[in-house]
This record gives structure tokens, C-alpha cells and sequence, in this order.
């Protein structure tokens, strides 16, 4: 039996999910991490897989790694997309190629089940991060990340 599998998270998984939440979004600028939120957004995920899906990487039955994706319709390109929402492995565990693992297999996944495009967005300031992607085939887009943000009662944020 291979010792590291990459498969569909589970309901199971969402406290160690959890905690790969929290160390990226206390390295990214844009985001705080809230551990009930971020556990909130993965159920979400994980109940409504037509929504998307994360993969896990586990060694010996240890999460070490998740990327999410999640799905939605371009109309510029005529069909599903997907957006790469997170790609997180635990850092003791970085630059033993297993992030590569599960990137790949998200684009195995995409290719297999005919998504057009895969977008993503990079913390400006994550250089390696960038040139991570770079090495996989991802490119620069002209396009601008903008976000409006919003409360629960539908009122913009300030």
C-alpha cells in the first residue's frame, strides 16, 4: 500500500483542514484567520461537492497538504472553470514536492472532467509562491483582482 494518498477531504478532516487554514492566512495580508469561519467555509465545501471539491495529501494517514477548488461557469470560455482557492501544505513538511503532488492532481482532475481554465490568485508579496505556479504552466493574466466585501446583512464593508 502507498504510504501518500491524495483523495476527497471528508467531514472527518475538517479540524486538521483547519489548522492548514490558519497557518496560511496568518501569511497572507488580505486575510485574518478565524478558525470557526474557516471551518464554516470547508463543511460548505465539503457537504456541496458540486460546488467543488478540496483533495488532501495524506503520509502514513497524516494530512500534510490540501488544495481547494472551487467551480463555477465562464462565459468567456463557454463552459465550467475553476478557481484555486487554497494550495496549503504543512511547513515542515514544504520542499519535498508535495505540493507539486497535489497541484498536479488538480489538474489531472480538470483536464479528466473537462474544465476550461484554472485561475488563481498570488499574495503579491509570496515571490516563491508565484514562481511555484509559473513552473506548473500558470501565466500572469491582464486581468486586475478586485473584491468588494461584504457583511452578512448584505451592507459593504468599509
Amino acid at each position: 500500500m502507498e504510504q501518500t494518498v491524495i483523495e476527497p477531504a471528508t467531514l472527518e478532516d475538517l479540524p486538521a483542514l483547519t489548522d492548514l487554514l490558519v497557518e496560511l492566512f496568518t501569511q497572507e495580508a488580505d486575510f485574518d484567520p478565524d478558525r470557526a469561519t474557516q471551518m464554516r467555509g470547508l463543511r460548505l465545501l465539503i457537504e456541496q461537492p458540486s460546488r467543488g471539491r478540496i483533495f488532501v495529501l495524506r503520509h502514513h494517514g497524516r494530512i500534510l497538504g490540501m488544495i481547494n477548488l472551487l467551480f463555477t461557469i465562464s462565459t468567456a470560455e463557454g463552459g465550467f472553470v475553476i478557481l484555486l482557492e487554497d494550495l496549503v501544505i504543512q511547513r515542515d513538511f514544504r520542499g519535498q514536492r508535495f505540493g507539486d503532488r497535489l497541484l498536479q492532481h488538480a489538474i489531472d482532475f480538470a483536464k479528466k472532467k473537462d474544465f476550461k481554465r484554472i485561475t488563481l490568485l498570488s499574495d503579491r508579496l509570496e515571490e516563491g509562491a508565484q514562481n511555484f505556479f509559473r513552473k506548473h504552466g500558470f501565466v500572469e493574466s491582464n486581468m486586475i483582482p478586485m473584491r468588494l466585501n461584504l457583511t452578512t446583512d448584505g451592507a459593504a464593508k468599509s
